[in-house]
C-alpha cells in the first residue's frame, strides 16, 4: 500500500512524534511511505530512510498557493492508496486537494477537542463530505468535535494515539544515569514535565502549585520542551522564587529516560487531545498527577492522580499526596498504570487498527472504479 502522511508541521510535539513513529511502522510493514509536512522546522523525523520527506516552505500566507500546488503535483507523482492527514491546516488542505486530483482513500485525523473557534468548526464541517472518516485521539475529543458541529454524529470514530512500551519502561540503570547527570540527591523527589511552553500546557498552574508546596519538601522540576512562553515562564519562575528547582531543559530526545528516572510526573494543561505524555509517563511506571483535561481522564484511569484544570491548590495537595506514597505503594501504582498502557495504548495495538481501517476504506474504494470513496 502506497500511503500519503500529510501534517501540518513536524516540530516537537506529540502529535508530530505520532506521524513519524505511524510512517515508520507502515514501512515496516511493507507500505510505501511519503510524509509531506506544510511548514519548518523539522524537528521531529521518522528513523527509517525509506520514508520520502517533503516540506512544502508554507511559512506565511503568502506561500499558501505556492504550497497548495506542490501538493497536488506530489499527489500526482506518488499516486497513493490513502492520504491520511493530520492537523487543521493539513486537513484543510488535503481536502480541498481532493476537488484537483483523485485520491481514493482520505481520512482525517485530530490531536485535540481544543482546535480553535467558530471559523474552524465550519471549515471542518464544510469540508467535512471531501474525506471518508475523520478520527480523534480520545472519545472526549470525538464528543466535542460533534457537539460544536464541526462534524456530523457518525462521521469521526476514536482511533487512539500507541504508546511504544518496549521504548518507554522503567530501567534503575536509567534512573540511576540520569539522576546523577542531573545532580539529584538521594532524597530528593524528581518531577518531570514535557511538552511544548506554550498556553495550552498552562504551566503557570503547575508553577503556583508548586509555591504552594511545603517549605522543606525537597524536590527538583525538570521540563522538557521549549515554545514561544519560554522567557516569561522562565521569568515567572524567578518571580516566584522557585530558579533553585526548577530547570528548563529545552527539546530533548531522551524524554524516555527522563521519565524513567522521575518520581512524579506532571501535567497541568487545560487542553489535551490524547495525553500522550501521561500515558509515556504511565508506561515508565512513574507516578502521574495530572489535570482532567481532554483525553487524560480517559487514558489515566486509576493509574494516578487527577485533579481539575485550573486549580493549583488541588494540583498542590495531589501532588503532596503523590510524594507522600510508600515506596510500595509507589511501585504498585507505577505497575498498574503500565499495565493500562499496555493493554490498552500500546503503538502495536495502535498501528492495527490503523492498518484495518485503511484496508477496509481501500476495498471499499476499488468497488467504486473512478469514484472517491465515501465523499457524500
Amino acid at each position: 500500500m502506497k500511503v500519503l502522511l500529510v501534517v501540518t508541521g513536524m516540530s516537537m510535539g506529540g502529535a508530530e512524534r505520532v506521524v513519524a513513529d505511524l510512517a515508520d511502522a507502515f514501512v515496516k510493514a511493507g507500505s510505501e511511505v511519503l510524509l509531506v509536512y506544510l511548514k519548518a522546522p523539522l524537528q521531529v523525523r521518522p528513523k527509517r530512510a525509506e520514508v520520502e520527506l517533503v516540506c512544502l516552505g508554507m511559512e506565511s500566507a503568502k506561500d499558501m498557493l505556492t504550497g497548495y500546488l506542490k501538493f497536488v503535483r506530489l499527489v500526482r507523482r506518488f499516486q497513493p492508496d490513502v492520504v491520511h492527514s493530520h492537523m487543521f491546516h493539513a486537513t484543510l488542505m488535503a481536502r480541498l486537494a481532493r476537488l484537483t486530483v483523485p485520491m481514493p482513500v482520505m481520512i482525517s485525523t485530530m490531536h485535540t477537542a481544543y482546535d480553535g473557534g467558530r471559523m474552524r468548526a465550519l471549515a471542518y464541517r464544510l469540508t467535512d463530505r471531501l474525506t471518508d472518516i475523520s478520527t480523534n485521539v480520545s472519545c472526549e475529543a470525538v464528543d466535542e468535535f460533534v457537539a460544536t458541529g464541526a462534524v456530523r454524529e457518525g462521521r469521526m470514530i476514536t482511533v487512539h494515539n500507541g504508546i511504544a512500551v518496549d521504548e518507554f519502561r522503567a530501567s534503575e540503570a536509567t534512573r540511576a544515569r540520569i539522576r546523577d547527570t542531573f545532580a539529584i540527591e538521594p532524597g530528593c523527589k524528581l518531577f518531570v514535565a514535557a511538552g511544548r511552553l506554550g498556553w495550552s500546557k498552562d504551566y503557570p498552574n503547575m508553577f503556583k502549585a508548586l509555591e504552594r508546596l511545603p517549605a522543606d519538601l525537597d524536590y527538583q522540576l525538570l521540563i522538557a520542551g521549549d515554545g514561544a512562553l519560554r522567557d516569561s515562564l522562565m521569568e515567572m519562575v524567578g518571580d516566584l522564587g522557585l530558579s533553585p528547582r526548577v530547570r528548563f531543559l529545552g527539546i530533548r530526545q531522551d524524554i524516555a529516560q527522563l521519565m524513567s528516572a522521575a518520581d512524579v510526573f506532571l501535567l497541568s494543561s487545560v487542553g489535551e487531545g490524547f495525553g500522550l505524555v501521561v500515558a509515556e509517563a504511565m508506561s515508565c511506571e512513574c507516578v502521574v498527577v495530572a489535570t482532567d483535561s481532554g483525553g487524560v481522564r480517559e487514558v489515566l484511569g486509576d493509574g494516578g492522580f487527577l485533579v481539575p484544570s485550573r486549580d493549583p491548590a488541588a494540583l498542590a495537595a495531589a501532588i503532596v499526596a503523590a510524594v507522600a506514597l510508600p515506596s510500595d505503594k509507589a511501585a504498585e501504582l507505577g505497575k498498574r498504570a503500565r499495565q493500562r498502557v499496555v493493554e490498552h495504548y500500546s503503538f502495536d495495538r495502535a498501528v492495527d487498527k490503523w492498518q484495518a481501517l485503511y484496508g477496509d476504506l481501500a476495498a471499499g474504494a476499488t468497488s467504486r472504479t473512478g469514484q472517491p470513496h465515501s465523499v457524500n
